[in-house]
């Protein structure tokens, strides 16, 4: 896919949707800066991971919730790799509440996270995209960035931000050889979905099997999204074949927004 050597920094990306996106860019060639903000144990097995399909990795802890942290990780990773040609904006945090009661903090760092936090990375990493006149841009958005859920006010509004968001810089960087996109998964089978199944299953008084067929109740498939599916579109967007591509919101969630 032509990426082989180019540089990609994935934030939210030691565990989940990150660290699989992490691991298809690695195997197509791409060096890695990989970030996030779990236990030093499982960033070490994460990075361990993706450093062995042969590529250089490094690890940046910047905190999505602090602006210098963000530009300074860009910067750090255009001095240590030469460039940052790929971005994927894949950190973020959830809260269900409902808006009368929903903790003023958990807004502003849902906010903060899932939608600023691309503003911050893509601020910084457009300069060298522009002067290099290549660059990939991927942000992960959600199905919550076409429909909105009740109790997920804070959520709801970062995604549709962010895909909207995506379209703004698509078009102002058109003619440079950047493209801008979004990718928005359903439910996704990841370590933290796995983990809440028993809890659901525990709350509702039903059992397991109900309670993923709860969650799934949405997606027409009555499947989950693999982690290795949203992957691999990423890395597709990251390619050259894809040169041709931007401003685009995929979905990839089972048929919940074809409905």
């Amino acid at each position: 896919m032509a990426i082989k050597g180019k540089t990609a920094v994935v934030t939210g990306s030691t565990s989940g949707i990150g660290l699989g996106i992490a691991q298809a860019l690695a195997r197509a060639g791409c060096n890695v800066v990989m970030n996030g903000l779990g236990t030093e144990k499982d960033n070490e097995k994460a990075i361990a991971d993706v450093r062995s399909h042969g590529v250089r990795v490094a690890f940046d802890p910047a905190n999505m919730l602090r602006h210098n942290q963000i530009a300074d990780m860009i910067a750090k990773a255009e001095r240590d790799f030469g460039s940052v040609d790929i971005l994927v904006n894949n950190a973020g945090i959830q809260h269900v509440a409902p808006v009368e009661e929903f903790p003023i903090e958990q807004w502003d760092a849902i906010i903060a996270i899932n939608l600023s936090s691309a503003f911050h990375t893509v601020r910084a990493a457009l300069p060298g995209m522009k002067k290099r006149k290549w660059g990939r841009i991927i942000n992960i958005c959600s199905a919550h960035s076409l429909r909105a859920s009740p109790f997920k006010s804070a959520y709801v509004s970062a995604k549709h931000g962010l895909a909207g968001f995506t379209k703004a810089v698509a078009l102002e960087v058109a003619e440079l050889g950047i493209t801008s996109n979004a990718i928005s998964p359903g439910f996704v089978w990841t370590p933290l979905v796995e983990k809440q199944i028993p809890d659901l299953a525990k709350s509702e008084n039903i059992n397991e099997d109900q309670a993923k067929r709860k969650v799934l109740a949405r997606q027409p498939t009555s499947r989950f999204v693999t982690v290795e599916q949203v992957a691999a579109l990423a890395a597709f967007l990251a390619s050259e074949e894809a040169a041709s591509i931007t401003g685009a919101n995929y979905s990839i969630d089972g048929g919940w927004t074809a409905q």
